[in-house]
């Protein structure tokens, strides 16, 4: 399970567990919870992708000659972080490179998620630091899943996420959890009408993405906003949006850093398509960050 920690402010609490260093509550200022908290459908709230994000090529990872096995989305989502600092608004949670992990990630790596609410605001870093002689080859990426319908009572279909930039109207498919060719977007100008349609074939993957940030939004019966998150990130180029084919009730709005590998590609991991490349010594840092309103 891990160990819980409790953040927050007046207006907005989270819980943090060193499971993956995984975030597992969000409640507003009332108590409602605006994380999904997990169930058959999809056991996870909020994993941590890294150091990969969605699937490689048969689940293998190819480095100078050599294979690992490395399976979707990586292993930090599974691994305990040790607490590096707990306090009222702010936690800061490691995992670092081990003979373990060498063993299918031949690179060294730390991974520090530092989680951080102010206001109404929960921001979440990703800080990747190369403390080894080689370039790190790595992906990252957040995979939140939020309440879908974020109010109680209102339809799935009554649902928006509104872009804050215009996008290319297009995002690729995922073909056994490989990329395959893209697909249109129903777009009405920059705003995505949410339905479970949408997640009959898997994920949207949106690389490159314009917008830097979305409001995702329950609406009522006058399309007046009942509920609404803003949804912000930086660092990240590509966004994924998902849920449970057939019909669940969360949504992840998922900013990444790489995605997974295209249809037909399975070469070297340093030359993987999208691929983040960090130099000895070198540190870089990942920001996602919700508000509710």
């Amino acid at each position: 399970m891990g160990e819980r920690i409790e953040i927050g402010t007046s207006e907005l609490s989270a819980v943090v567990t060193t499971a993956g260093a995984e975030l597992v509550g969000l409640q507003d200022a009332a108590g409602i919870e605006l994380l999904w908290q997990g169930g058959s459908e999809w056991p996870r709230q909020a994993p941590v992708l890294f150091p990969v994000v969605g699937r490689l090529a048969e689940d293998t990872l190819r480095h100078e000659g050599k294979t690992h096995r490395m399976t979707q989305h990586g292993f930090a989502r599974d691994a305990v972080f040790a607490v590096i600092e707990a306090g009222p608004s702010r936690a800061v949670l490691r995992l670092g490179d081990t003979e373990a992990s060498r063993a299918v990630f031949p690179f060294a790596f730390t991974l520090d998620m530092i989680y951080e609410v102010a206001g109404s605001t929960l921001s979440v870093t990703a800080r990747i630091a190369n403390p080894g002689a080689a370039t790190l080859p790595c992906g990252i990426g957040a995979h939140p899943g939020f309440r879908w319908p974020l109010v109680d009572g209102v339809a799935k279909d009554d649902h928006v996420l509104e872009f804050g930039s215009q996008e290319t109207g297009e995002a690729l498919s995922v073909v056994g959890g490989l990329l395959g060719p893209g697909k249109p977007l129903p777009l009405e100008g920059r705003v995505l009408p949410l339905s479970e349609a949408l997640f009959a074939r898997d994920a949207l993957v949106m690389p490159g993405v314009a917008s830097r940030a979305l409001r995702y939004v329950a609406k009522g019966p006058g399309g007046e906003t009942l509920r609404a998150l803003d949804v912000a990130w930086e660092g990240y180029k590509d966004l994924g949006i998902w849920s449970k084919p057939g019909g669940a009730p969360f949504l992840c709005i998922e900013p990444w850093y790489s995605m997974a590998s295209p249809v037909g590609w399975d070469g070297d991991f340093s030359d993987k398509p999208g691929i983040l490349h960090l130099d000895p010594g070198e540190s870089r840092d990942f920001v996602w960050r919700v508000t509710a309103r």
